[in-house]
């Protein structure tokens, strides 16, 4: 294969492909990106085996043929490049090195058999739809930071995407739980999705997606069968695994009939969260809300530095119901409130039962927290 492109489009792709790379992987070719040359255009494709990730680039090219080449290693050579500059890629086939020139810089790289290199992308995926970009942001970013770690629990390790009815309307929705906290969040079916089957995306998968999201606009292309989902955004494709596991009857954990509701501007709650927390280093230090009529008090108490308080009053905070104490860790608190435009509400039922919280101005989504003991 031979052609020359403009390291501009060639950094772009090789950013993409190479974060899929597995750093610390005990098979050679998986640290290789797969440079394919056909029909005029240059595509990259890198694998771990879970994920594949293939990204077609503008290129002058005069000679097919393919090869695979070192990915780390020609992502730094071409980040070094300067702006501007044109890379010429030359393998003349078999085991031959890679050479790569721009102006007067020449290298070559040691290549591995492209035979060798595994392929994702077989199979028919039997589910086809199309999101708008943004629709698929605010279903990543709305629920992710509630993905469970704990590789135990290897089926709470991805978003959960599946098709239900809500409120007589079919609608797309994305749940995610680490069994601390829940987000559940609903967006209208898409035309084709009515079938699906119901899908765990891994952690992984959903980074890289939502790292293509932040430069795409317009629509994304989703296919998907029970075992592979693939994205299509621009000129880039990412086809993935899923997690084969069942995902819990998240419905159950749901609270249907907290009837004390808080409502409180975000801004000042996550603000005063964020500074009667800082009375304490530990991530998992517990605040606890205590609520009258129209009176939020926000406490949080350190061993080693002493106790911190503020308090939000009836022009900031609504609350009717009978006095009423519960704690909650404060990073979940802030997570959830970060995903809430202006005012946050909340239904209790007691100081030791799951909390409901909601977008007092979107009920598309929905979060519930568990309380901690204060």
């Amino acid at each position: 294969m031979k052609l020359k492109a403009d390291r501009a489009a060639l950094i772009k792709a090789l950013a993409h492909v190479q974060s899929v790379v597995e750093k610390r992987n005990t098979i050679p070719i998986l640290a290789n990106v797969l440079l394919a040359v056909r029909e005029g255009r240059l595509s990259l494709t890198a694998t771990d085996m879970e994920i594949a990730i293939v990204e077609d680039v503008p290129a002058a090219t005069s000679r097919n043929g393919a090869c695979t080449a070192p990915a780390a290693t020609l992502y730094e050579i071409v980040r070094k490049l300067p702006d501007g500059a044109e890379v010429e890629l030359d393998h003349p086939g078999g085991d031959a090195q890679l050479a790569l020139r721009a102006g007067r810089y020449v290298t070559s790289l040691v290549v591995l058999p492209t035979e060798d290199f595994p392929s994702m992308t077989a199979g028919t995926l039997s589910t086809h739809f199309v999101l708008p970009a943004q629709t698929l942001r605010g279903l990543i970013d709305r629920t992710r930071f509630a993905i469970s770690t704990e590789e135990t629990r290897y089926y709470l390790n991805g978003i959960y995407l599946h098709q239900t009815e809500s409120e007589g309307a079919r609608v797309l929705r994305a749940v995610a739980t680490d069994g601390h906290r829940l987000a559940r969040v609903e967006e209208k079916l898409p035309e084709g999705a009515g079938a699906m089957p119901g899908v765990i995306i891994p952690r992984k998968t959903i980074n890289e997606l939502r790292k293509l999201l932040d430069e795409a606009t317009g629509e994304i292309e989703v296919a998907l069968s029970d075992t592979r989902i693939q994205f299509r955004v621009g000129p880039v494709t990412l086809t993935s695994k899923l997690i084969d596991g069942t995902f819990p009857e998240y419905e159950r954990v749901i609270p249907r009939d907290n009837d004390k509701v808080m409502r409180v501007g975000k801004k000042d709650f996550s603000d005063a969260v964020a500074r009667v927390a800082a009375i304490s280093s530990e991530r998992s230090r517990p605040v606890k809300l205590s609520l009258a009529r129209d009176l939020l008090v926000l406490t949080a108490t350190s061993p080693e530095q002493g106790t911190a308080t503020e308090e939000l009053d009836g022009d900031r905070v609504k609350y009717q119901a009978g006095p009423l104490e519960i704690g909650f860790q404060a990073r979940y608190l802030n997570d959830i409130t970060d995903q809430i435009d202006k005012e946050v509400e909340f239904l209790f039922s007691d100081g030791s039962a799951p909390t409901v919280v909601r977008d007092a101005e979107d009920l598309s989504a929905l979060y519930v927290l568990m309380p901690m003991r204060v």
